[in-house]
């Protein structure tokens, strides 16, 4: 395993003076990788991505799903399905900063293994979301001062908007580009696009009972039509809590949410999605209930 460094200890990383925290921005800043809109990881024969959605500054949860990441095979990935931060359970601090620094230090370590994804709350600068709590825990754990809360969201600005795998699962935060793509869709992709930024990580299914009113939400027919056209069969997505474990569409899409402040829908979850076989349904997926479901902690 690479070094570890104190970006690998969520309790210590809310401990750090501003100028240690500074600090850590500016090795993150140097080691974290930008990549490009779309990712796709190839077929790696006996390995498996370790998928979380939503962890929503609940550290104590992704320590979990990390835990499962690391006690994996050196080909094992860690995917995040992006909403890093906001809406902090009440034991975790600041957990919103903990959260993100320390999801960009295991990318920082593990460049070509871990990937997070953009949601909806680290679009922020973009499009306006709410609740948006990370600016008064950056103030909080630092004093006032905007640059690092700038720094954080353009750190997690580096994540891919989507993600492919050759064996055919589609991951993103919210939905997918609509529109007769085809085989190019990957190519129309462009984070400065507010509408197709929108589509992927502002947009609901029509299953939920969630309506935000960002954008129309997407149904069974712009299901089938995005996953024919660009020859995937599985969505992994997050995004929709009252969707959490449910699978949808004629078991061709899953939603994931791997923070405790939405258990109560379907409890705090991840999936083993495998790299070595083709997937044709949420059939060829392992969930594992964290045990971090139904438990609470002593504040830090």
């Amino acid at each position: 395993m690479a070094e570890r460094s104190v970006s690998d200890r969520p309790e210590e990383i809310l401990r750090l003076t501003p100028e240690e925290a500074d600090e850590l921005f500016d090795h993150l800043e140097r080691t974290v990788p930008t990549h490009p809109p779309v990712v796709t990881l190839p077929v790696r024969a006996g390995t498996e991505a370790v998928v979380f959605g939503d962890t929503h500054g609940d550290w104590r949860s992704t320590l979990e799903a990390v835990r499962l990441f690391e006690r994996g095979p050196e080909a094992r990935w860690l995917i995040g399905l992006g909403d890093y931060v906001d809406r902090t359970p009440t034991d975790s601090g600041e957990g919103s900063v903990a959260n993100a620094l320390f999801l960009l230090g295991l990318a920082s370590r593990f460049p070509d293994r871990v990937y997070l994804l953009q949601g909806n709350h680290e679009t922020a600068r973009r499009i306006a979301v709410f609740p948006h709590q990370l600016p008064e825990e950056v103030d909080a754990l630092w004093g006032p001062d905007a640059t690092r809360y700038h720094r954080l969201l353009g750190l997690l600005e580096r994540g891919p908007l989507a993600l492919t795998t050759a064996g055919g699962a589609y991951l993103a935060h919210g939905g997918f580009p609509r529109g007769a793509l085809g085989a190019d869709w990957a190519k129309a992709v462009d984070p400065n696009d507010e509408e197709r930024l929108i589509e992927i990580v502002w947009s609901e299914c029509t299953a939920t009972r969630s309506r935000r009113g960002v954008v129309a939400p997407w149904g069974e027919d712009d299901l089938t039509r995005f996953l024919a056209g660009a020859s995937l069969r599985l969505v992994l997505r997050g995004h929709d809590p009252d969707l959490t474990g449910r699978p949808l569409y004629g078991n061709r899409c899953l939603t994931l949410q791997t923070t405790r402040i939405y258990e109560r829908f379907g409890g705090v979850i991840v999936a083993h999605l495998p790299l070595g076989e083709p997937v044709r349904s949420t059939s060829d997926l392992v969930i594992e209930h964290l045990p971090t479901e139904g438990r609470r902690y002593p504040s830090p």
